[in-house]
């Protein structure tokens, strides 16, 4: 089983990853992550990328696809892959499918987590105070959730025409959030809001 965590910024999606991990096995293809291990690799693909982010361009499409056709076969002898941080355009996402459809996989179901962006910046806000993290500045988060709700929105009606998209309350307590995970991933039916 393929799938998409979608939700901004500090939603939790990463926690609900590695809980899938953990519970399923999955393997978890952050962008992030990735970028950061080819980088430490010293791989051909990992000295296009740190050049690219050593001279502060932004790592391409071709580059990003590159990154997870590399790391498909390791998910794929797992029994599946959890999306993280991409698609993050309708491009995107379209070459996602057109990858996997070349290997005989799709992407099965898109799980959302919808949030109350007000509670999200002031845990950003707190957390800021708490720990002084960089990336946890309040007005910062704000741009950065700005430019997710912008990205995120053409694919929200992308997945939903393709009947994979499932929307869940994001909020609340860790477990009960997994909870609704798992009941969507145990669904067979088309895409419904939990």
């Amino acid at each position: 089983m393929n799938i998409i965590l979608f939700g901004p910024p500090a939603a939790g999606k990463g926690t609900q990853a590695k809980r899938l991990v953990a519970t399923r096995g999955m393997v978890q293809l952050s962008t992030g992550d990735m970028l950061r291990a080819a980088i430490a690799s010293g791989s051909e693909l990992g000295t296009r990328v740190k050049t690219i982010m050593d001279t502060g361009g932004l790592v391409s499409d071709a580059i990003v696809i590159d990154l997870i056709k590399e790391n498909l076969p390791r998910a794929e002898a797992a029994g599946g892959a959890i999306f993280d941080g991409f698609p993050r355009t309708v491009a995107q996402a379209e070459a996602l499918d057109a990858m996997l459809g070349g290997r005989g996989a799709r992407i099965d179901k898109v799980v959302r987590l919808k949030v109350d962006e007000q509670g999200l910046i002031e845990r950003i806000a707190t957390r800021f105070q708490q720990e002084g993290r960089a990336d946890d500045n309040p007005e910062s988060y704000k741009v950065r959730l700005a430019a997710y709700n912008a990205q995120t929105a053409p694919l929200l009606p992308y997945y939903a025409a393709q009947g994979k998209l499932y929307e869940i309350d994001g909020m609340g307590a860790v477990d009960d959030i997994a909870a609704r995970v798992e009941e969507v991933l145990g669904k067979n039916e088309s895409a419904t809001t939990v």
